[in-house]
């Protein structure tokens, strides 16, 4: 296996990844760098965000700096000031022990006063915006005349956002450039034409085939009525406690409408767009990464500069006009060799776009259903008990208040007390999702109602607490059976059990041939049950709406199943099952 060291990068280079804890080079990493260290050309890179390119360039860059000269050497040009930063940085860390290496950054959204006087500071390594770049160029003062390295980082989205003219100018004020470095998600006509104009006998390499996602990439749609999204939205974000995620909008204006909706109900969010100044951003950013907030709402441009590992989830609030931004997106989340879910709100009249992005990224991708308000409510209470279970108290907070906790709770009933501090946290929720509507558009696709046949719904008795997510539970099904995954549908994956559709003629075989079968050590029991009826589980077997069931699965307690201290409805949510729209 390739590592790091087996690279002849130069002596400072090798401490700094070596600090910085770099074994394995990524696969775009593995096939650019050798070339680019051994035998500089020009090349073309294609790789999605999130893959390492900043160190498949920036290591090499760095290489065949001298860093004795006084003037700019090498350029790196990118679409955003987020991704200008990361750069700096990154490429900062990697020149941790080049003495007298200076690597600037310029970008629009910052007086330029300042970087005229970093400038003047004789940088080696300039990373820089178009737009601002051609401002410096027009004031002179900045020289290209030197430049032997020019790198075009997401040359795609350069030219998506109309920096075509700039880029060319550009190109032509670096006479003295030898090798031209394009690094793109895509390879479009566009790029290519770049290529064409600027780069001699230039080589590709590609970490993966064109237009695929990660795998460890869960993606997941709901159908609902477009006047419905926000609702959709805040339901998903309801569903899911400890999200720490990103939701892509396409407009700035619907950016900052959601997060301002969003942050007046309570939700920590922030938006992300174009329109804020570069102070705004920066605080932004900051606290997304020390996690205060746990979702940005944020537009594709603004997020080219997201770097962060720890992803959750994307939402994209409504689906991208390019099915190739949709890769972006996504690539956000199952970084680092993480899962990651990407869940889309769309209406029944995008479902062929669902089916066009499935083709470009050669992923099947889950319908789920939109939880109703009993689902989000068993959800947060979950996730409430294992806080509290998981919960390890200062020492000296006990020593502090043990007497005076003690003396206040010493007549109240150990459940009892639970039982308050249960309803304290999920009131407010219970109120919300009181008499909470369907959201599901009742869509049938056209691929089931084309097979003739009625389908049916399976009631599974594993769910989220045993690792299991809407893609695992396709895979379980398909390598147990030679059962195809694109005849599973509106896979639904809850706390303790899920549900998913097949064929009628195809139920009976399944529960047979799965019903032997063990998950993780479990054994797995399922039925066929019908669609309300699968509406009516409780998270897991515990209570059960809309008729008799035969053989549920264990009840929750009767402490836990009174903790809505409502109408009990069974299953930890504890409170009458919702309205349902016609």
């Amino acid at each position: 296996m390739t590592s790091f060291s087996s690279f002849s990068l130069r002596e400072e280079l090798t401490q700094a990844i070596s600090d910085l804890g770099f074994e394995t080079p990524t696969p775009i990493q593995q096939k650019v760098i050798p070339t680019l260290l051994t035998d500089p050309q020009d090349i073309i890179g294609l790789a999605q965000t999130g893959t390492g390119k900043t160190a498949a360039f920036g290591l090499p860059l760095l290489h065949h700096v001298d860093v004795s000269e006084r003037h700019v050497q090498c350029l790196v040009l990118s679409p955003t000031r987020e991704l200008c930063m990361q750069i700096q940085e990154e490429m900062g860390k990697y020149g941790a022990y080049m003495r007298g290496l200076r690597i600037t950054a310029v970008y629009g959204g910052m007086p330029i006063g300042g970087q005229i006087r970093e400038l003047k500071g004789h940088p080696q390594v300039v990373v820089a915006t178009p737009g601002r770049l051609i401002d410096l160029l027009e004031r002179k003062a900045i020289s290209l005349d030197d430049v032997k390295y020019v790198v075009l980082d997401e040359a795609d989205e350069m030219l998506n956002m109309g920096f075509r003219e700039d880029i060319d100018l550009i190109l032509k004020n670096t006479p003295s450039r030898e090798h031209t470095w394009l690094f793109s998600a895509t390879m479009s006509n566009e790029v290519r034409g770049i290529a064409k104009r600027f780069m001699k006998d230039w080589k590709e390499f590609a970490s993966a085939a064109a237009n695929t996602t990660n795998e460890n990439i869960d993606h997941q749609y709901y159908v609902t009525q477009h006047h419905n999204r926000f609702e959709t939205l805040r339901r998903l974000l309801d569903f899911t406690p400890g999200i720490y995620g990103i939701i892509f909008t396409r407009t700035k204006q619907d950016c900052q409408e959601i997060a301002e909706k969003l942050m007046k109900m309570g939700y920590h969010v922030s938006p992300l767009h174009g329109d804020m100044d570069q102070k705004m951003r920066s605080k932004v950013m900051e606290r997304f990464k020390n996690k205060s907030l746990q979702c940005l709402v944020a537009t594709d441009v603004a997020a080219r500069g997201i770097d962060v590992n720890d992803i959750t989830h994307v939402i994209n609030y409504e689906l991208p006009d390019d099915p190739e931004v949709y890769t972006h997106r996504s690539g956000r989340t199952a970084r680092a060799g993480k899962s990651g879910i990407c869940m889309s709100i769309v209406s029944p009249k995008q479902i062929s776009n669902i089916r066009q992005i499935e083709r470009m990224v050669k992923q099947k991708f889950h319908k789920s259903d939109i939880p109703d308000g009993a689902e989000v409510v068993r959800k947060r209470l979950f996730f409430y008990m294992e806080q509290i279970a998981s919960a390890e108290p200062r020492a000296d907070f006990a020593k502090l208040y043990r007497d005076s906790i003690h003396e206040q709770f010493a007549d109240v009933d150990k459940d009892e007390l639970i039982r308050k501090l249960i309803w304290l946290q999920l009131r407010d929720t219970i109120d919300v999702y009181q008499d909470s509507d369907d959201l599901n558009a009742g869509y049938e696709s056209k691929e089931r109602s084309g097979r003739g046949g009625r389908f049916a719904r399976i009631f599974i008795n594993l769910g989220e607490k045993d690792g299991l997510s809407a893609q695992k539970l396709v895979q379980f099904i398909t390598e147990s059976t030679d059962i195809e995954s694109n005849v599973i549908e509106r896979v639904t994956v809850r706390e303790l059990s899920s549900f998913f559709n097949v064929p009628g003629d195809a139920a009976p075989y399944i529960i047979e041939q799965l019903s032997s079968k063990k998950f993780k050590g479990r054994k797995v029991r399922l039925e066929e049950t019908d669609q309300n009826q699968a509406r009516g589980y409780a998270g897991g077997g515990g209570g059960y709406r809309g008729g008799d069931r035969p053989k549920p699965g264990p009840r929750y307690s009767n402490d836990i199943r009174s903790y809505g201290d409502r109408n009990s409805g069974g299953g930890g949510g504890g409170y009458k099952g919702r309205k349902r729209s016609s």
